[in-house]
Order: C-alpha cells, then structure tokens, then sequence
C-alpha cells in the first residue's frame, strides 16, 4: 500500500533513506550520508510531498516530490528487487504530468531502472554538494 508521510514515519523513512543511500551509492563515503541526516529530517522530507510504501504495516521505501523533481526514491535493502520501486514510480507520475530527476552516473543500477521505467536522458550536471557527475532525467 502507498499513502502520504505522516510525522511517525519519520525514523523509519530516515532509516530506509540511510541505508539504501549508503548501498547504492558504495562509490561515496558513508559519513557523508550520516552528515546529511539532520538536513534530510528537518529540510529536505519537510518540504517535500512524500509517501510511503508499506507492506504488512511495515514502511519498506518512500518517494519524495520537489515540484515536479523527483527528489528520492528509495527501498530499503533487503526489500529491493520485489517491484516496490516500480510501484513508487507509478504512484509519482500520476501525481505530476512530468518528472524529472537527477541520478548519480555512478550509480550504474540507478540510471538503468529509470531508464527502464521511461526516463530519458536529458543532460549532465555536476552535484554541488558531493562534486560527483550526475545524469538529468525526464518522463
């Protein structure tokens, strides 16, 4: 089941968000995502519109919207592969006509799932906060 982000799912939302940033982005430092965590939980879910995927009443992903940016989507571990994600983005595009995201060129797994799930390429940019090349994306 999808449904909004309340305030009590924030722990769990943070917990998926650390431990699959720090799985699918192996390619970075781990305490980078732990610096993050603050930000996350007071700037960045706050002012996003997020839902949640829970099975058996248990959170197991999220997806965050920025406008029309797709801010996040992630699965937790030991969830990944089970279709979730797939799920997450087709709730996000019936939420918005057009979304765009960016995705780290070195998270080769990334890029292929949204590439499959019919996002293009749009251009290339460099992430000001990690310095790493990233690919923008659009549906």
């Amino acid at each position: 089941m999808i449904r909004k982000f309340c305030e009590s799912d924030m722990d769990r939302v943070l917990d998926i968000w650390l431990s699959a940033s720090a799985a699918s982005h192996d390619f970075m430092e781990a305490s980078f995502w732990e610096s993050q965590t603050d930000n996350m939980r007071h700037v960045h879910l706050p002012s996003s519109e997020v839902f949640v995927f829970e099975k058996d009443s248990e959170i197991t992903g999220f997806y965050a919207l920025s406008g029309n940016e797709l801010a996040a989507v992630f699965i937790s571990p030991p969830f990944q592969g089970m279709g979730m994600g797939k799920q997450l983005l087709l709730h996000a595009r019936q939420q918005r006509p057009r979304l765009t995201l960016s995705v780290y060129k070195a998270n080769k797994a990334g890029y292929q799932f949204y590439r499959s799930q019919g996002f293009s390429l749009i251009g290339e940019q460099t992430d000001r906060h990690t310095g790493h090349e990233e690919y923008r994306m659009s549906t």
